[in-house]
């Protein structure tokens, strides 16, 4: 399992040891984005089956800054993982895609048909795309090789654990962390990104760590597969929810300067739950409760 030490790939690794698979969790010390290193790190475990969760990833302000790095990373990564995949003859390749694929003004909740109905939004395109361009890889492997397949396309991911650096954080650690330090330090506003007109939707590390374990056990299926947490909230909304739970009182001071992103993100996931069986079980406002504790208790 690439990416296997990060904040999904640990829970994913233990959901797969409990279902009684032996794992190998690669981390960030082997630089998958160099062939031979892909290459031998998979020819050394010959597994039966890859679980591709090794990503460069990151919130709006990040994917703005280094575009770039942010695709051709992903993009040679995928394919070194893919492609070694393919030579040393795994049985199938689980890959972890991402809901910044889906075009802008996609209609929510997005459907898996739409995911080549337009371009992505441009904060995130470039790591959108990258992602994008290996479900086509896949696909043709399919075609040509006949690899086995899954493709799991999560919406943004939060929980106990998740990365709460303030230029590379997501929403809700980036606001977790922020709602908290102004508790702590007695601050009395706080600015947040946007217009918190946007929505967004969430789903649970462990959620997401089950929906893995189902497809591996799936083994192959020739179109993406959602996970959405079954819920969509606004920004605003969720960050009124996450000051309120971490005992913030002060102001929010919306930059209507910075950008909202996507204007909706949410996603129907019902093919998970007729291919795989699956469907989110955290409840959100639980999920959240869970990782305030964790980060004012590190």
């Amino acid at each position: 399992m690439t990416g296997g030490t990060g904040f999904l790939g640990r829970r994913v690794s233990a959901a797969l040891s409990d279902a009684g698979y032996d794992v190998s969790p690669i981390g960030s010390k082997f630089d998958l984005t160099i062939e031979s290193i892909a290459h031998g790190v998979i020819e050394s475990h010959q597994p039966d089956v890859v679980v591709h969760l090794a990503a460069v990833c990151g919130g709006i302000g990040a994917n703005r800054s280094e575009p770039g790095r942010y695709f051709r990373k992903n993009i040679q990564m995928g394919v070194n993982v893919i492609d070694s995949a393919r030579l040393t003859g795994v049985k199938s390749l689980i890959m972890c895609g991402t809901v910044c694929s889906y075009p802008r003004d996609c209609p929510a909740p997005f459907q898996e048909d739409d995911l080549w109905n337009g371009y992505p939004e441009e904060t995130n395109a470039p790591y959108g795309i990258a992602k994008k361009a290996l479900f086509e890889m896949l696909s043709a492997y399919r075609r040509q090789y006949g690899m086995k397949s899954v493709c799991l396309l999560p919406v943004n991911l939060y929980g106990p654990g998740d990365n709460f650096k303030l230029r590379s954080s997501h929403v809700i650690p980036a606001l977790i962390r922020r709602f908290c330090e102004a508790v702590e330090s007695g601050e009395q506003s706080v600015e947040v990104w946007g217009t918190g007109s946007a929505t967004r939707e969430f789903l649970h590390v462990d959620d997401a760590a089950r929906a893995f374990v189902a497809a591996v056990e799936a083994e192959d299926h020739d179109e993406p597969i959602n996970l959405g947490g079954g819920g969509e909230i606004s920004i605003g909304s969720l960050a009124e929810m996450i000051a309120d739970m971490c005992g913030y009182q002060g102001e929010i001071i919306w930059d209507t300067t910075q950008p909202d992103g996507q204007p909706r993100r949410s996603l129907d996931s019902s093919r998970a739950a007729e291919v795989l069986g699956w469907r989110p079980q955290v409840e959100f406002r639980q999920g959240l409760a869970e990782t305030i504790g964790w980060w004012q208790s590190r």
